[in-house]
């Protein structure tokens, strides 16, 4: 693996500019956080579509129009490897919910733009919340996993609700968030140049990206594949798995025997906390790999508990790390 030394003073000039666009968004548009959780392709599609956000993360609906009909968005990206849109840990209340939303925008992102390194809204379909809401209803019968996960493909809407997709060949450029989304894509870009990682906007990639650079690693732009399997790495090759969260409370997901065992590669475990409306890391531990002993437990007592869970899951805090931290740094 190629190690790439960081311009801190460069990277860190940029965040501070991304901090006062965010601030910016915040004094007009009254929503934070604009790069956890995908929140950057809901401005995206709000954009494109003429709709207004909605302040909040997970849990709320993503827009409104200006008839405040309420809209919920599903997307994914034309790189990933699930071309399909996913509801996840779903139930009947979720899916009764969905009555209320005037439509779910199914939409697709084009980011193989690497010379604007833009993401484009290229096409989409609109499906009405009823509609949807009956159509899950009837799907999720056979659902087995126990997550009570399910995808729903392009050929399904088009074959079982008759809809067909919208295409877009411009962007949006009188949209409400066009000039805001263009900063972001700038800075994003100089970013992406200094950290040697691409699609840092993906997922939660930012954040490790930023916690990388306080320790001196390297973050894989391509985690789990033949780049690597783990997180980040040192100038020496060891490997890290990066945590992040906005608590002392580190969520490790989908655990299975295999991921604990590729655990024991590691070098560290690096628990991050994160201050999103900072766009800053205040603390990082190193943590040693006992650790995975103690999420194993953790795991095994939840399932003797509750027998079949619906998603391998479990929390590590910080009473859980405490006795496996090997440093604890404070970022100013």
């Amino acid at each position: 693996m190629k190690f790439t030394e960081i311009d801190k003073k460069n990277f860190f000039l940029q965040i501070e500019k991304l901090k006062s666009v965010q601030a910016e968004f915040l004094k007009k548009y009254n929503v934070d956080d604009i790069l956890s959780n995908s929140k950057i392709f809901e401005i995206l599609i709000a954009n494109e579509l003429s709709h207004i956000l909605i302040p909040g993360h997970s849990g709320s609906r993503d827009a409104r129009d200006n008839e405040n009909n309420v809209y919920e968005y599903k997307h994914f990206k034309e790189t990933s490897s699930n071309h399909s849109w996913t509801f996840n840990d779903f139930s009947d209340t979720t899916i009764n919910k969905l009555i209320d939303t005037k439509s779910i925008i199914f939409a697709h992102i084009d980011d193989t733009q690497s010379i604007s390194n833009k993401f484009i809204l290229d096409w989409y379909y609109e499906v009405s919340g009823k509609t949807m809401s009956i159509y899950l209803t009837e799907k999720v019968k056979s659902i087995k996993n126990t997550r009570k996960m399910i995808n729903v493909s392009p050929n399904q809407i088009e074959k079982n609700l008759s809809i067909f997709k919208t295409n877009l060949k411009n962007e949006n450029t009188n949209g409400s968030y066009y000039k805001d989304l263009e900063k972001i894509y700038n800075i994003i870009k100089e970013l992406e140049k200094i950290s040697n990682v691409k699609n840092i906007l993906t997922s939660n990639k930012i954040w490790e990206v930023i916690t990388s650079v306080h320790l001196n690693h390297n973050v894989n732009s391509e985690q789990g594949g033949r780049k690597g399997s783990h997180d980040a790495y040192d100038k020496l090759g060891n490997q890290y798995e990066y945590k992040i969260s906005k608590t002392k409370s580190w969520n490790f997901q989908d655990i299975s025997e295999n991921v604990l065992n590729k655990y024991q590669n590691i070098k560290f475990f690096i628990l991050a906390v994160k201050d999103p409306f900072n766009i800053s890391v205040k603390k990082i531990f190193l943590v040693n790999k006992g650790l995975i002993e103690r999420i194993r437990e953790k795991l095994n007592k939840k399932i003797s508990k509750k027998g079949l869970l619906r998603r391998l899951q479990v929390s590590a805090s910080y009473s859980d790390i405490k006795k496996f931290i090997v440093k604890e740094i404070e970022i100013n």
